[in-house]
């Protein structure tokens, strides 16, 4: 992999083939935020929405915990005074928001893989990826209540539309840590596998991901994001045919449809 150069210290940005991998890189506070991790997802999922060459991404974490959420010990400036990243955190009001996949996020895929604890932040981020991966010792939980705060990555609204209400509310209530085990059961994760495996499996389903059509993947994944159970049937169906229509009648449709009948693999381009 190769590092790119909207890397900061505390976020590592790397590029393997279509692959964008990044990567919390604070494992001396638990790799808890601090504006210079938040500065580098911010530039991550903007770069992963406009490089047509990245197909997906996979966020992880140096160390042995995932992400313990916002650094509660650190001042305002989190230790981070660089001009760059003070300028950004100034100029760009809802920074931290897209960092923290609540707003404007990727029209890409993003998959998770994490070990150890991944809590408050760390299981707020986690609801804005799509296809997850956890360690069999990954911890979960939404902890901000047990400190008196409020969860303001918007768990109180998406958790209960990717987990069942009775089960949303009593991690939003309790602040109770959950295990990864009992996340695989309630669909909250996709994956649990061996103490250190996290990232290997998620590098492998990106890998499938990215041997698909781009441009199939990309409009699949838009109408994910924006087709949710609040929109009418009648006005999703519209919507999902704008998306689909343009990419039936691509290059790689072509493509795709020749390969399967001279039984090999697409060779897709993005056409």
């Amino acid at each position: 992999m190769s590092e790119l150069p909207i890397s900061t210290q505390n976020c590592i940005i790397e590029q393997k083939g279509h692959i964008l991998v990044v990567t919390l890189n604070r494992p001396e506070k638990k790799n808890a935020f601090s504006p210079a991790m938040l500065v580098g997802l911010y530039k991550a999922w903007r770069l992963l929405d406009e490089d047509d060459n990245l197909r997906c991404a996979v966020l992880t974490a140096n160390g042995d915990t995932f992400c313990a959420g916002m650094d509660l010990s650190a001042g305002p400036e989190g230790g981070d005074d660089t001009s760059e990243i003070q300028e950004l955190m100034q100029s760009v009001p809802n920074l931290h928001w897209q960092a923290l996949l609540r707003e404007n996020m990727p029209n890409k895929p993003i998959i998770l893989a994490a070990e150890g604890y991944a809590l408050a932040g760390g299981t707020e981020i986690l609801q804005g990826t799509d296809i997850r991966v956890a360690a069999e010792d990954a911890t979960f939980g939404v902890t901000e209540v047990a400190r008196g705060l409020y969860p303001m990555s918007a768990s109180t609204i998406r958790l209960r539309r990717q987990i069942p209400y009775a089960l949303a509310a009593e991690v939003l209530l309790t602040g109770e840590h959950v295990t990864a085990q009992k996340c695989l059961e309630w669909g909250l994760i996709n994956h649990v596998v061996g103490k250190g495996e996290a990232l290997f499996k998620a590098m492998e389903i990106a890998e499938k991901i990215c041997a698909n059509g781009p441009l199939a993947v990309k409009a699949v994944m838009q109408s994910l994001r924006q087709h949710d159970e609040s929109m009418p049937m009648e006005q999703a169906l519209a919507d999902s045919d704008q998306l689909g229509w343009p990419v039936m009648s691509s290059k790689d449709a072509r493509e795709g449809m020749k390969a399967f009948k001279e039984k090999r693999s697409a060779v897709f381009t993005g056409e």
